[in-house]
């Protein structure tokens, strides 16, 4: 039986693992009373559904841990800590991150214990009233599962020297093992984090003492994790954010070197170190390490200095006058290319070979990207910017190594040698699968690794498996990477697994994009192929996976640990579906939506037949995108507006969406891209609990549309939802539906690829996948309002319309609501989709060009989205014979639903 790895393992309702590779991590601190007024005002006012917001930005803004506090003294802590964790647990896209509960009193504590879900952490139990306390506390904690975060604080007092800190965790750790039966694991130090540059003189070392304490315990007690309160640090000059933000960033980068594994941190006070005014910088490593007598007195003088417009951007031209290597380091970190092709011929004039450059100072400068993007220090818009510069800078070299390497060739015929050059850089092969067009994903995770040295070939979207696999045995590739967007991507991805057994192969597999998971990868991918399959969430990971796989003394661990997870993955996956209880499809359509249909009356579309608009206006649409999902697809995750003015990412946010603005304007005023769309409307009788029968003006039935129907057991009340229950049964009603598509990127992206700029690639074809969306939007609004003018009175500000309060739904074929990719044929037949709007379906039913979205329209009231998981095997029965297709094919199609 495979050995568990000692990993610190917490989870909300997702895994969170903490592995030797894994990254600082943050703990958002806003959801604490003690520490957010905001928070604090909604608790005490009772406004625990709009508090659950404050939990909601952390995790968009990207804590991956989330700290709760309810230690106030007109607070009724129990009760409020219960009351919050409750509702928070039933909002999937806060719960799934882990807790850490927080509080003073154990008694709030062990309430939260109650409430929570997954794998928590406890912050925090200490041995302030004693050892009999301490243990007491502490089995709790074990028997409720949850890790615990122990206080350097004893009887005495709370530990202010490095030897006391040392000290009283070497003695609780001791405990805690040997007593409690904790696995060392599981246990956090926090060797408290005090205030420095007090005016006080021993609080002089305090930094010193928390960083040196802390390189002790993870020497002597390694499997154990440290944490801390990080802006203790700098509380005496609160009120001045320059001077914080610094020692944050300062203090951070030599606790993480000592191994400080994550705090709690308000990510918006954080700098780049190398970012931070040198004299600044200076000032406060003297401070933190405590390196002269009048360090505080030093700081304390300039901090006088420092005003808020300090952190204004304004153009500095210094740095032009340092060394070449500074030169490119610096315009490479900051994604500056103005000055990039003289430097860069400046540098190969200074260096013996044009290569030379690139393996020195390009490669030192893209090392630094790489290391800050790693650390979250950099965000993913600023990593491809570098890579613009990266690649103008090769480019202006790449003639003089040809030259050179056609010298050596030419050399090497006059005296009859054999040329055995090989490419140094490490390649991987990168691909959309066969059927697939997304390819968003796939080339910021291109231009990552392209950043951090590795050479990249990408084969495009909808590469057959032939191709990919040939590709990678001729170009001698060392990794390939797959991704894919629509649900039939997954199954192609088990058959290029299945080839590459079958070639024999040895290269690792990657599996990434939007339809992909951990457990799916686990489940379905990694069984077919032998050499080491690893899912990649997103590209900040990819070094990380790329680097471990491509390390030959860490590889075969790296991979031992992966298919142990995945092991793992696969039963629990196993028991999970086993412990689902599910009903019959006849129980299933016996318990549909209630809906009272005696004194319904559908309403009536303008027109039937359908509609089509072509070269729509593009600036009416803009007003309607979403810009959440655009800031997503950059890694940037937080509610839009407020993104752009988040203390860590508002600046970069901010400047990412004027550039998309600034290219929206071109798109615009020069028609680089056109809009087409086409609705229909037609009569409908449902017929069956799951059908529907589509007619024409006349009368005649033209097209039956099937619909799935949920089979997981539900409590009481609850229906089985099936998009046909929005439809009156056995009388007159009506739907619709719609394809809207973007045309033209093409000759855009290939002249952005040709000018080496990875960074305006990507937002093109961003923006070409919100305006789809926009246009799915604006197209929708005037159906409710005006086409079938079911909701004429409806008066909702653009901004609000992206939460979906309307009435009405939209369901794509192929997503949760009807997971049957071949529906979407007969809505293509219905619109004449490619002859009126442009979008041609692949053999995967995916859709070109990619920019491109279609959908039903649903009027009821009543109407709304849900998920359909699992079918059982008399449903598939049912639905293949009621769509008249061959059996296989129907699995096929439907495999991602079906509980086998």
């Amino acid at each position: 039986m495979s050995e568990i790895q000692p990993f610190l393992r917490l989870s909300g309702l997702e895994p969170l693992i903490v592995r030797p590779e894994t990254n600082f991590i943050n703990v958002g601190e806003r959801t604490n009373v003690t520490g957010s007024k905001k928070f604090a005002r909604l608790i005490k006012e009772n406004k625990y559904e709009e508090a659950l917001s404050v939990a909601r930005q952390q995790v968009e803004s990207g804590a991956q841990i989330l700290d709760i506090n309810m230690d106030d003294a007109l607070l009724d802590g129990v009760q409020a800590m219960t009351t919050y964790l409750n509702l928070l647990q039933a909002e999937p896209d806060i719960a799934r991150i882990p807790i850490m509960l927080d509080s003073s009193k154990f008694s709030i504590i062990e309430a939260g214990l109650k409430c929570v879900k997954g794998k928590c952490i406890v912050n925090s139990i200490s041995m302030k009233e004693g050892e009999e306390k301490f243990i007491e506390q502490a089995i709790i904690c074990r028997n409720y599962g949850a890790s615990v975060i122990v206080m350097a604080f004893d009887e005495v007092g709370q530990a202010d020297s490095m030897e006391r800190k040392v000290e009283i965790c070497e003695r609780a750790y001791k405990i805690l093992t040997e007593q409690v039966g904790y696995k060392p694991q599981d246990i956090i130090f926090d060797p408290n984090i005090f205030a420095i540059a007090t005016g006080i003189e021993e609080h002089n070392n305090y930094g010193v003492d928390f960083i040196e304490a802390t390189r002790i315990i993870k020497q002597k007690m390694p499997l154990t994790k440290v944490s801390g309160g990080v802006s203790n640090v700098s509380f005496s000059f609160r009120g001045n954010d320059v001077v914080r933000e610094a020692m944050h960033s300062v203090f951070l980068l030599h606790a993480i070197k000592a191994g400080m594994d994550m705090g709690i941190v308000n990510a918006g006070q954080l700098q780049v170190y190398d970012e931070i005014e040198p004299k600044l910088r200076e000032l406060c490593e003297d401070v933190i390490l405590n390196k002269r007598p009048d360090a505080t007195e030093r700081l304390v003088t300039f901090a006088d200095t420092v005003q808020a417009k300090g952190k204004e951007e304004k153009k500095d031209d210094l740095w032009r006058g340092t060394s070449v290597e500074e030169r490119l380091r610096h315009a490479l970190v900051n994604g500056i290319t103005d000055f990039i092709d003289q430097d860069t011929e400046e540098a190969r004039q200074k260096y013996p070979k044009p290569l030379d450059v690139i393996e020195g100072p390009l490669m030192d400068g893209m090392n630094v990207v790489g290391d800050l993007f790693g650390s979250g220090k950099m965000f993913l818009p600023q990593v491809v910017k570098s890579a613009r510069v990266m690649k103008k800078s090769v480019a202006v070299l790449t003639p003089y190594i040809e030259a050179e390497k056609e010298l050596r060739r030419q050399a090497h015929i006059t005296a009859g040698t054999i040329n055995e050059e090989t490419a140094g850089a490490a390649k991987i092969l990168m691909a959309t699968v066969k059927g697939d067009v997304h390819d968003i994903g796939k080339n910021i995770v291109g231009v990552v690794l392209g950043c951090n040295g590795y050479d990249i070939i990408d084969l495009g979207v909808m590469v057959p498996a032939d191709k990919i696999l040939e590709t990678a045995q001729r170009e001698k590739v060392d990794i390939i990477g797959l991704s894919g967007l629509i649900t039939p991507s997954l199954d192609e991805m088990v058959h290029v697994a299945k080839e590459m057994k079958r070639r024999g192969m040895s290269q690792p597999l990657l599996i990434g994009g939007a339809t992909t998971s951990r457990m799916h990868t686990a489940v379905k991918i990694a069984p077919e192929y032998n050499e080491g399959v690893v899912y990649v969430l997103d590209a900040s990971r990819s070094v990380t996976v790329a680097g471990n796989l491509l390390n030959k003394e860490q590889k075969e661990g790296y991979l031992h640990n992966i298919k142990d997870e995945y092991s793992k993955l696969r039963d629990d996956f196993a028991n999970k579906r086993s412990a689902k209880a599910y009903i019959t499809l006849e129980e299933a359509q016996n318990n549909p939506v209630d809906i009272n249909w005696i004194d319904y009356q559908p309403p009536v579309p303008s027109f039937t037949g359908v509609k089509v608009f072509a070269e729509y206006d593009i600036a009416e649409i803009r007003q309607y995108i979403d810009w959440g999902p655009f800031f997503i697809t950059w890694e940037m995750r937080g509610k839009f507006p407020d993104i752009l003015t988040d203390a860590h990412a508002g600046t970069e946010a901010t400047r990412l969406y004027n550039d998309a603005n600034a290219l929206l304007d071109k798109i615009i005023a020069e028609k680089w891209l056109t809009a087409n769309g086409v609705i229909g409307f037609w009569e409908t009788l449902r017929t069956a609990p799951d059908t529907i029968e589509l007619k024409d003006e006349h009368g005649h039935v033209i097209k039956t549309l099937e619909f799935l129907r949920q089979q997981i057991k539900k409590a009481a009340g609850q229906p089985n939802f099936s998009l046909a229950d929005f439809i009156m049964p056995g009388k007159k009603d009506y739907m619709g539906a719609f394809a809207v598509s973007i045309h033209g990127i093409e000759p855009h992206l290939q002249a952005f690829a040709d000018n080496l700029d990875d960074y305006n690639k990507i937002l093109l074809q961003a923006i070409a996948d919100r305006l789809a969306e926009a246009f799915a939007e604006v197209l929708h609004l005037r159906v409710r309002k005006e086409l079938w003018g079911y909701d004429k009175e409806e008066q909702m500000p653009i901004s609000e319309l992206v939460k979906e309060k309307y009435r009405g739904i939209r369901p794509a074929p192929g997503y949760p609501a009807c997971p049957d990719h071949t529906e979407k044929i007969k809505l293509f037949d219905l619109l004449d989709a490619t002859g009126n709007a442009g979008i041609i379906l692949t053999e995967s039913l995916a859709m070109y060009p990619g920019a491109a979205v279609c959908g039903w329209y649903f009027s009821h009231p009543h109407s709304s989205y849900f998920g359909i998981n699992n079918i059982l095997e008399d449903q598939l029965v049912d639905y293949t014979r009621r769509k008249g297709m061959d059996p296989e094919e129907m699995k096929k199609w439907l495999s991602p639903i079906l509980d086998s």
